[in-house]
């Protein structure tokens, strides 16, 4: 039997089980596991600023394509701290990643040892499994418990953390008879499936809700295959956007208070049947229940058996893996379209259509400083349908979700249920090195740019190029919305006299924070836009720098301090409207269907 450590067996482990990228920083309790790291030679490391940055790197390769499981590494006491946030957030959003930190000796780990922390009870909560290997030769089982458990039912995060003198012991291991466990996903029967369809066949006016679990489960392909076999049209949630193209006939829009086309509240609300599939009826999307369930029939299906009923009761339930129920579905479907009893939804869809058709935002303004629409508009034309788009949260991520067009799974990353401020910029990086031959936008407003940003220099250092969309307009924009309703403007302005600014600044004099200067300063190019009208030509040249240049480059729009977005406080049948509705096709030129 070979002999070697325990972080040599660990190592090889990641390799055995296809997780050959890995995001950290070293540190003295996790030394001994970075030199396997170098001995083995065949995991690929980017270097993280910031530990809490390095575990959204492993969000964000993960999230970029179907199967990756994205790896943090720290070191003891605060690095394990400093992951929580990225655990959270990819608890929250099932997403699997590995972190490992170092820990002190087991003898020392109840004498207060310098940053020794009780690090599996503090990420119990935000994890599958958070465990402390207190014995050497467990090291192997852990680690293969950790990808069986990041992978089956519900996906999610595993943290593991190991005492500097269990990495150091040696132990029996033979990675030529390791074999990663089984993976296990409930998988929907025949019946459930058929009654599902049934159910569905029996409206008038159907929708199919397709949240991210299609995404998480490889799906997307039978989503539409499906969509396509009934004709019915289905509404993506914020983490499923992409899976049906939006300028298929069949996608009608996205639904909720604030990630919304009022085209997809409004097909929703006309709506006599629901299917939701791999979703989880986030408050965000349904807003008041009463309203969102009132007059229609509810189907859900997802992984977990206790999102089933956990938010309202469905008429019809079953936990099954997006695959295997969409498999079954398309089973039946087929059956009964070749059979003839399949209803005709034409005239159905049509009306999904004409709403597709009128109900649009304007985006198109000439106004300086710019306006936030303006923006996106100009993004739909710069960026082709192959642009993998990632942002996190705020009133920057709000508008685009409601302005941009997205065409193919996964290329909509976003952090849903948590949205930490900070996310985008590590989470980019790792999309990017995920896969760096593909178009990749990242989108934030100042204040979530200016959370991470020093993780730019990682773009830098490992060149790691994408576009980086900041609007600044110098305020906590969403949390200055939200402050209305209590009739102020508190401690949420973030311009200031820059004592440095020069006359060359422009608009963005008195707004604080010189982002081109820091962004430069961190190995970046930066490009500052103040005329809507200079946006094409900023966006093609922040094409050409990243090409050339290999780093990230940030494209900072200067937008009016204050522009409030559509959205709505309590129901999804009553949004707000804060600008002038479209009404020509020049008010919104970048629409899917033009009005007239």
């Amino acid at each position: 039997m070979p002999r070697m450590r325990t972080v040599d067996a660990a190592v090889k482990i990641l390799e055995l089980e296809g997780a050959t990228q890995a995001f950290g920083l070293p540190g003295a309790a996790i030394n001994p596991f970075y030199s396997a790291l170098r001995a083995h030679g065949g995991v690929n490391h980017v270097l993280a600023r910031h530990v809490e940055g390095a575990a959204h790197m492993a969000e964000g390769y993960t999230r970029a394509a179907h199967g990756n499981i994205g790896v943090c590494i720290g070191t003891s006491g605060p690095a394990g701290t400093d992951m929580i946030t990225g655990l959270y957030s990819a608890i929250a959003d099932s997403i699997p990643i590995l972190c490992i930190t170092g820990q002190a000796p087991r003898a020392r780990l109840h004498k207060e040892d310098f940053q020794a922390v009780d690090i599996t009870a503090i990420a119990a909560p935000v994890t599958k499994m958070a465990v402390t290997v207190l014995e050497p030769a467990q090291v192997p089982g852990a680690f293969q418990q950790a990808f069986h458990l990041m992978r089956s039912g519900r996906p999610g995060p595993v943290l593991i953390d190991l005492p500097i003198d269990v990495q150091l012991a040696e132990i029996d291991f033979d990675p030529e008879t390791y074999a990663p466990l089984p993976v296990y996903k409930p998988a929907a029967t025949r019946a459930q499936a058929a009654k599902a369809i049934a159910m569905l066949t029996a409206a008038q006016r159907p929708l199919i809700v397709a949240g991210g679990g299609i995404i998480n489960a490889g799906a997307e392909d039978l989503m539409v295959e499906l969509a396509e076999l009934l004709n019915v049209p289905v509404v993506p949630t914020l983490m499923g956007w992409g899976i049906l193209p939006d300028d298929h006939e069949l996608a009608a829009g996205m639904a909720g208070l604030q990630t919304s086309t009022r085209y997809g509240n409004a097909t929703l609300l006309a709506s006599d049947f629901v299917m939701g599939i791999g979703n989880r009826w986030a408050n965000r999307h349904t807003g008041g229940l009463e309203t969102y369930c009132k007059g229609r029939t509810f189907v859900h299906i997802d992984i977990e058996p206790t999102q089933i009923g956990r938010v309202f009761a469905p008429d019809y339930g079953f936990a099954s893996d997006a695959k295997a129920a969409l498999e079954r579905m398309i089973e039946v479907a087929r059956e009964r379209k070749e059979a003839g009893t399949l209803p005709d939804y034409s005239g159905w869809v049509a009306d999904c259509t004409e709403r597709k058709r009128t109900l649009h935002r304007r985006t198109h303004f000439d106004d300086i400083p710019v306006k936030p629409q303006r923006v996106y508009e100009e993004m739909n034309r710069a960026f082709g349908r192959d642009t993998r788009y990632v942002s996190t949260i705020g009133l920057s991520q709000i508008a685009g979700a409601q302005m941009l067009h997205v065409y193919s799974a996964r290329n909509w990353i976003n952090c849903g249920q948590a949205g930490p401020l900070g996310w985008t910029v590590p989470a980019t990086l790792g999309v990017v090195a995920a896969d760096p031959s593909r178009n990749v936008v990242a989108l934030s407003g100042d204040y979530d740019f200016q959370f991470m940003i020093e993780e730019l220099a990682v773009g830098a250092q490992f060149n790691l190029p994408y576009i980086h969309v900041l609007v600044n307009n110098s305020y906590l924009g969403l949390i200055r919305q939200a402050q209305r309703a209590f009739d102020m403007d508190y401690f949420v302005q973030l311009g200031f006299d820059n004592i440095n600014a020069d006359d060359t600044i422009g608009l963005a004099k008195g707004y604080g924070v010189d982002h081109v200067r820091v962004a430069e300063g961190l190995g970046c190019k930066a490009i500052r836009v103040e005329d809507p009208n200079d946006l094409p030509a900023a966006f093609a040249r922040a094409k050409d720098l990243a090409t050339e240049f290999r780093v990230p480059v940030i494209v900072e729009i200067i937008l009016e301090k204050v522009t409030n977005i559509s959205m709505g406080a309590t129901d999804i049948d009553n949004i707000t409207e804060f600008e002038p509705l479209a009404e020509t096709s020049a008010d919104a030129p970048t629409a899917l269907l033009h009005l007239l």
